[in-house]
């Protein structure tokens, strides 16, 4: 059966599932993103506070940065405008607040190149100057699907969402129907989220999230944990 008009083909649509899917090789699943930290510190101990607390963090830290960077990277991966990949790659390393989150977007990125370079060959020429972080790295496998900026950013913030709900579910600890519930509460605002990071111009993109900033740097000695932030 043929695509609907202007319906993303099936080969894109296949592809930016594969992209959002925990099961990609990058290590996101290892990452709580200072969540584990506030179940300690900042009450996170039920379903509404955790939830309450993903649907912030959203809004308020990944629309307004990373998902922002994936919106401006991907058109910039599609004109060859490597000065803007660069610059945008800058960005991302310079406002992480933490270790943890510098680490993570290192580690996650690295790894994005290694499993790009089994499935695109200039992969390899095209990373051997840049260390990419994983919003950058992201863009440039979304950028090669063929599908709109806006589908690409809803398949990065629903990859985002999933991982961060399995770590609630882990780390409060919650059954699998409070996850489930929690899931479909992000995947309802993740399209107002991309809406808004669509919008952003290069000096409205902003990383500044004090209170996840403080909660990620006191997970680097935390007694106990389960995830790398």
């Amino acid at each position: 059966m043929d695509d609907a008009p202007g319906a993303l083909s099936a080969a894109s649509l296949l592809q930016l599932i594969w992209l959002a899917s925990p099961a990609l090789p990058v290590g996101g699943f290892s990452y709580s993103e200072g969540l584990e930290a506030g179940i300690e510190w900042a009450g996170l101990a039920t379903e509404a506070a955790a939830s309450d607390w993903l649907a912030d963090q959203l809004h308020l830290s990944l629309a307004r940065a990373d998902l922002a960077v994936v919106a401006q990277a991907v058109p910039a991966w599609r004109s060859g405008d490597t000065a803007r990949i660069r610059a945008l790659n800058d960005w991302v390393f310079q406002t992480r607040e933490s270790a943890e989150f510098q680490l993570q977007t290192e580690q996650m990125g690295r790894s994005f190149v290694e499993w790009l370079k089994l499935h695109h060959a200039d992969a390899a020429s095209v990373f051997d100057s840049l260390p990419a972080s994983y919003p950058v790295a992201f863009a440039f496998a979304a950028s090669r699907t063929g599908a709109p900026v806006r589908d690409a950013c809803l398949a990065f913030a629903f990859g985002w969402a999933e991982n961060m709900v399995a770590a609630a579910v882990k780390a409060v600890p919650l059954g699998q129907s409070a996850g489930q519930r929690m899931l479909g509460r992000l995947a309802a605002e993740i399209p107002t989220a991309v809406e808004s990071a669509l919008t952003l111009a290069d000096d409205e993109r902003q990383a500044f999230s004090p209170m996840l900033a403080v909660l990620s740097a006191r997970h680097e000695t935390q007694y106990s944990r389960l995830f790398r932030s």
